[in-house]
This record gives structure tokens, C-alpha cells and sequence, in this order.
């Protein structure tokens, strides 16, 4: 049976027929929801019912970027309000305890919504460690600029998504945080030593290693590989994301049609893999794009078809809590301090 190595987005909330005569053509590993493709429930879960139509194998990856804050996907009044990762740290520094239950409690939450609408791997949590004067394209994203701190409420929202049955995402491997450019506008170059970075930026990452998935950085680290970003770095995917960080799971790329990354697509596809990347990503559902993607995709790779399959195990692990009860503890633990979330929406 033939699965391509993509994730794909897709226009509107409803697939045209060229969309999914394309899909079932090239026949993708998975699909990407933005604003654009939500509606209402129904319409949410009948359009995913057409991507999984389109395409011959069981484990379809359904994506969303549902963090909490400014990125939400999903919105009231179809769908609970949820906290920046900011808002979450507040809560943590205050008393950690609360923190990071209310941390596990969002994605738990979260979880119980993608679940019914078909949605299987929410791309958070986000591991940046953020510094001052960086681009606020992190920002409010980040759970704290302290490593210890990132690291421990990033694993109780991955932890949250896992109960769930839902698959987490720690991105943007191996650190955002430091980026003074906007990577959907313009190509990050962090220039701080190997030492720093290991430090801080990489040391959540090497934390939460054991994750299944992971979405790369596109963002230049002058000190591993002065020419490349993450994603088109061999270097970078090879010397630390892999060894130094020691993450053996499912890597894909941030979306290919940021401007951070050069070349045309067929170029960028093409990079991204021979990087090193198991999986690639494309958002913006333009069709002349998505043709020029897939005209580049090699086959699923030995390896990193496993690191699939071990992935997507953990669909079948969701725990047996009771929703009602979860959203009961949210709401207190939330109001018991003076901490509110951010409703900004967010980039894309």
C-alpha cells in the first residue's frame, strides 16, 4: 500500500473535487487544519471524514495547532477558551504544583475536543526557550524563558495529549527562542556558542527526547552549520537532534512554505529528507504548490516508517477520565488566581 511521506493542508472547509482527486492521487501520510478549514463541529468532523476518504490507509494523521493563547484553531463558541503557554507559567510560578496540573488539564481537555472531531496530533507543546529581545513569534507561546521550568510543564502537556490518545508534538526542535526574524517572513541565524545552546535552547528537547513526534526549527545555528537551517541541515539533524539531544522519533519538518526556507519546493522537498526529516509539511492548501511537493516525494523511508508505527501506537492509549469532572478542576484551578489567557489570534 502506498502512503507518501506529506502532510498536506487544504483551502476551505469543505475539499473541492481537484483536492481530492490530488489526495487520492499521491495518497499522504496526513492533513493540517488551520482557521480557514473550521467552522462548527459538524463541519470540522465531516471535512476530516473527507480527507480520511481520500486515502487507502487506517492510520491518517490529522493534524491541528492547537496550543492555547493566539494559536487556537478551534474557538469559542463551538469550542472551550484555553491559556497561552505564558498564562500556564504564571500559574506554575506562582505554585508549581497548580501549574503543572493545570498544564496536563489544558491538553487533557484539548484532547477530549480533537478526539471528536477525528483529530489525532496536536503540534504542541512548544519547548522554546525564549530569550529577551527575541521575535515575539514565540513570545507568549512559551511556557517560561527558564529551561527547568519549560521542560517540566512541556511534559505534562505532552503528557495531557498522550492520556488522550492524541499525539503531542515538541517543536521547534532543537530552539525557536532565540530568533530575531519572524521564520514565516525571513531565515533566523542564531549566532550564540555550541555550549549555550546546549545549555538551554536544546537541554528541554534532550529532555523530552522520548516523545513520538517532533517538528524542526528553521532557523540557522551558526555554530553547528553556518549554511543551513535546521530542517535542510544534515549536520543539524544528524549531530544534535539525533546524537546530542538523542530524539529517535518521527521528525517533521515545519511548513515548507515558509520563507525562511530557499529554493524552490522541489528543492526544499528535497533538502528537508536528504537532512534527514522523515516527514514534511505543507499548510497553505495552494494547489500549484502541493503539485510541485508531491512531484518530489521519495517513498516512506525503512526507518522512518517505523518511527510512524511506534507513533501512532499511542492513538489506542487514552485513558478513562471523565471529561466533565477534568473541566470542573480546570475552571477552578484557573480561577484561583489572577492570571487570564491571551485570545490574540495568532500568525497563521
Amino acid at each position: 500500500m502506498r502512503i507518501s511521506p506529506i502532510i498536506f493542508g487544504c483551502k476551505s472547509t469543505r475539499l473541492s473535487d481537484e483536492e481530492k482527486a490530488f489526495y487520492r492521487a499521491v495518497q499522504p501520510w496526513g492533513f493540517i487544519l488551520f482557521s480557514r478549514n473550521v467552522d462548527t463541529p459538524d463541519q470540522v468532523s465531516a471535512l476530516v471524514e473527507e480527507m480520511k476518504s481520500c486515502v487507502d490507509h487506517d492510520d491518517v494523521a490529522v493534524l491541528v495547532d492547537q496550543e492555547g493563547g493566539r494559536v487556537r484553531r478551534l474557538r469559542p463558541p463551538h469550542w472551550a477558551e484555553y491559556h497561552s503557554a505564558e498564562v500556564i507559567g504564571g500559574h506554575y510560578k506562582q505554585d508549581k504544583t497548580r501549574g503543572k496540573r493545570i498544564a496536563w488539564l489544558q491538553s487533557r481537555l484539548m484532547a477530549f475536543d480533537l478526539v471528536k472531531l477525528g483529530i489525532n496530533v496536536d503540534c504542541l507543546p512548544v519547548l522554546d526557550v525564549p530569550v529577551p529581545g527575541a521575535h515575539d513569534v514565540i513570545g507568549d507561546r512559551a511556557y517560561s524563558q527558564d529551561v527547568n521550568s519549560i521542560s517540566e510543564m512541556g511534559r505534562d502537556a505532552a503528557q495531557g495529549m498522550l492520556d488522550g490518545g492524541v499525539l503531542p508534538v515538541i517543536k521547534h526542535i532543537p530552539g525557536h527562542g532565540r530568533s530575531m526574524v519572524d521564520s514565516h517572513l525571513d531565515l533566523p541565524r542564531v549566532e550564540t556558542d555550541l555550549e549555550t545552546l546546549k545549555a538551554t535552547d536544546f537541554e528541554p528537547f534532550k529532555r523530552l527526547a522520548e516523545m513520538p513526534v517532533a517538528m524542526t526549527a528553521h532557523v540557522i545555528y551558526e555554530a553547528v552549520d553556518a549554511s543551513a537551517p535546521a530542517t535542510t541541515s544534515k549536520t543539524v539533524i544528524d549531530d544534535i537532534i539525533r546524537n546530542y539531544i538523542g530524539f529517535d522519533g518521527l521528525l517533521m519538518c515545519d511548513d515548507l512554505s515558509m520563507k525562511a526556507l530557499s529554493g524552490d519546493f522541489s528543492e526544499r522537498v528535497q533538502s528537508s529528507f536528504a537532512a534527514g526529516c522523515d516527514v514534511v509539511l505543507h499548510c497553505n492548501g495552494e494547489m500549484e504548490e502541493m503539485r510541485q511537493v508531491a512531484d518530489a516525494l521519495p517513498e516512506f523511508g525503512e526507518k522512518a516508517f517505523e518511527r510512524v508505527q511506534q507513533a501512532t501506537r499511542y492513538w489506542s492509549s487514552a485513558s478513562h477520565d471523565d471529561e466533565a469532572t477534568l473541566r470542573e478542576e480546570f475552571q477552578r484551578l484557573c480561577q484561583s488566581s489572577d492570571y487570564n489567557h491571551d485570545p490574540t489570534e495568532a500568525h497563521l
